[in-house]
């Protein structure tokens, strides 16, 4: 069996993210968010940055930190993201990641990929949307990512401390708990 595309991935998981950001009311913006001290306005922020992350790193441009970003940001960023991952070459460049090590553009867009999935439920909890992520996706982010990657994460300072779940927690709840949520 072939691994799963990350940029597959990656469409895939902002399909979602960009509706439950659509679906945000402007008095839901400052709400506090199982992220740690962000608010649902720095969760969107931060995902329009992960757009312009990846812009960045397959032109070899340092990337912008929106601020007071909106959900028609978001889908254009990723419009012209995935517009570039199209573009030959652009998923063998190399880029640092937030952990300051050198990936592909293509290991960077899984990584985004996981980012993008972890925080449509972020932002999706406190507003009172669907939290269900699709099983698939996180099928394919439970096996690419754990248990490495929040470990990675909590020794750079940027994932907080796992939470313990039953033995028979679905794969979401295992991934959000590994991620330092409480599902």
């Amino acid at each position: 069996m072939e691994p799963p595309d990350p940029v597959d991935l990656y469409r895939r998981a902002t399909e979602r993210a960009v509706a439950v950001t659509a679906a945000v009311r402007p008095d839901q913006l400052g709400l506090p968010t199982p992220c740690s001290a962000w608010t649902v306005q720095d969760l969107v922020d931060h995902l329009v940055g992960g757009t312009s992350y990846l812009g960045a790193a397959f032109v070899g441009d340092e990337p912008s930190a929106p601020t007071g970003a909106t959900a028609a940001d978001f889908r254009d960023g990723l419009q012209a993201c995935l517009r570039g991952l199209a573009q030959p070459g652009a998923l063998e460049r190399t880029c640092t990641s937030p952990l300051g090590f050198d990936w592909t553009v293509l290991e960077a867009t899984a990584g985004t990929f996981m980012d993008v999935l972890v925080h449509t439920w972020d932002v999706a909890a406190p507003t009172g949307q669907d939290t269900a992520l699709d099983p698939a996706l996180v099928d394919a982010c439970v096996a690419m990512f754990l248990p490495d990657m929040p470990e990675r994460g909590r020794a750079a300072g940027i994932v907080g401390p796992a939470v313990p779940v039953a033995d028979d927690a679905t794969a979401q709840q295992r991934l959000l708990a590994a991620m330092g949520r409480t599902p």
